[in-house]
């Protein structure tokens, strides 16, 4: 289907998604995620396509973004059961008042309508985005980048067949056909059909929505995430939460990708760093950090020479831009001007370091002695989710089912007039 009659017929049905029951958008949700299962086999077949054509033409790292597995099927299906699990956000009261005796004022959540969603090389992406765009009564339609569309096919395959089954309008879901730059650019300007549009994945691709779109759009993803550690932190602690940020998954928006250190602690924590990060991963046989050190924390342990550009990039892959810096104070000012406002850390002993630090750090998400891997739908309790906004209106941090809603008034009265 052209993907401009796939907007229209998306709008065209959107009351009808918007008006199904919380025990239906349920039924049909528990459909979708037996189907991926059932369809494992399919999508895994679909999967090697992909990163058949894509092996030499991105990073490993980025192929580990695209690469399925049995687990990681299994993972989208339990994503799914999890928003199942989580209340439905449409219809709910946000607020009551009567400013008039008689006359109540409800403000009450509704669906946005039509959300579009721009997303690169994480098949994942399609069955989260699907899950809650249905469960928050939205349509849903999907355009990813062409590394992952055959797997994408496979997943919006199969969790069609699960709508089918379940009586719901199978374009609730729908994934753009052409991976063009021209069906990009269509989503963007398509404000009759489209109601927000949600970028999902590098800088380049946010800053064309962001700059292009003639729609709604919510600025998501990019992380360029610092880790500070004051004077006075537990080391151990330090690094620990420092080998987790960088190391568990670099290729994702919420990956480590700069480290402030209090001069006066650099001498003992950089090079028990370097031995976690640099000696024991490559005794280990696993992808060392390159270590990009400012000149002073280039006195303490060997690496490569940063660049300015270093601490203003979004590595992700294994490498850390490491700065020393004199005070709490410091190290929020250089957050301030760097960092892209996902999720910043502090570690920390100190109560009025880190009261300083997640009072003045402007971010979506500021931790105190804990790792900014946690910036997740999941892990804060949203199932799945859409995405990580970093803007400020209407939603920021990650996005889950509530951030899919927005919301009206209703007025009832006795014969009121003003």
């Amino acid at each position: 289907m052209e993907t401009k009659a796939m907007l229209q017929n998306a709008k065209r049905i959107a009351g009808e998604v918007a008006a199904l029951g919380t025990e239906v958008k349920n039924a049909a949700l528990l459909e979708m995620a037996d189907a991926l299962l059932v369809h494992t086999e399919d999508i895994l077949a679909a999967n090697q396509k992909d990163m058949d054509a894509a092996k030499g033409t991105i990073s490993d790292v980025m192929l580990d973004r695209l690469l399925l597995n049995e687990a990681r099927i299994a993972s989208m299906a339990d994503g799914i059961r999890d928003v199942v699990a989580l209340p439905d956000p449409v219809g709910r009261v946000m607020e009551e008042t009567m400013p008039q005796e008689g006359l109540d004022i409800k403000k009450i959540s509704v669906p946005i309508g039509v959300i579009a969603i721009i997303y690169e090389s994480r098949p994942n992406v399609t069955a989260d985005a699907a899950a809650l765009t249905l469960k928050s009564g939205n349509v849903c339609v999907l355009r990813c980048g062409k590394e992952a569309h055959q797997s994408a096919a496979a997943i919006i395959q199969a969790m069609k067949e699960g709508l089918e089954k379940a009586g719901v309008n199978e374009a609730a879901i729908n994934l753009v056909e052409d991976t063009s730059r021209e069906s990009a650019n269509e989503l963007m300007t398509s404000p009759e059909y489209v109601d927000l549009l949600i970028p999902r994945g590098g800088a380049g691709l946010i800053r064309a929505c962001v700059t292009n779109a003639t729609v709604p759009c919510i600025e998501t993803g990019t992380g360029i995430c610092h880790v500070y550690v004051d004077k006075d932190a537990d080391i151990e602690k330090a690094v620990k939460i420092i080998n987790n940020a960088k190391t568990s998954r670099p290729s994702v928006c919420n990956a480590e990708e700069v480290l402030l250190v209090h001069k006066e602690v650099a001498g003992e924590l950089l090079p028990r760093l370097k031995k976690v990060l640099v000696d024991e991963r490559k005794e280990s046989g696993l992808v060392p950090v390159e270590l990009r050190l400012d000149d002073l924390a280039a006195q303490f342990i060997p690496g490569t020479p940063a660049k300015e550009q270093d601490f203003d990039t979004e590595f992700l892959d294994y490498i850390l831009a490491v700065k020393c810096v004199s005070s709490v104070e410091e190290a929020v000012e250089h957050i301030r001007i760097h960092s892209t406002g996902h999720s910043d850390a502090i570690v920390t002993e100190n109560a009025a370091a880190a009261e300083i630090f997640t009072r003045f750090v402007d971010s979506a998400a500021v931790y105190v002695n804990a790792s900014t891997r946690f910036t997740d739908g999941g892990e804060f309790g949203l199932g799945c989710e859409i995405g990580i906004s970093t803007q400020k209106l209407h939603a920021r941090g990650p996005m889950g089912l509530r951030e899919m809603n927005t919301y009206k008034y209703v007025i009832t009265g006795n014969g009121h007039i003003r």
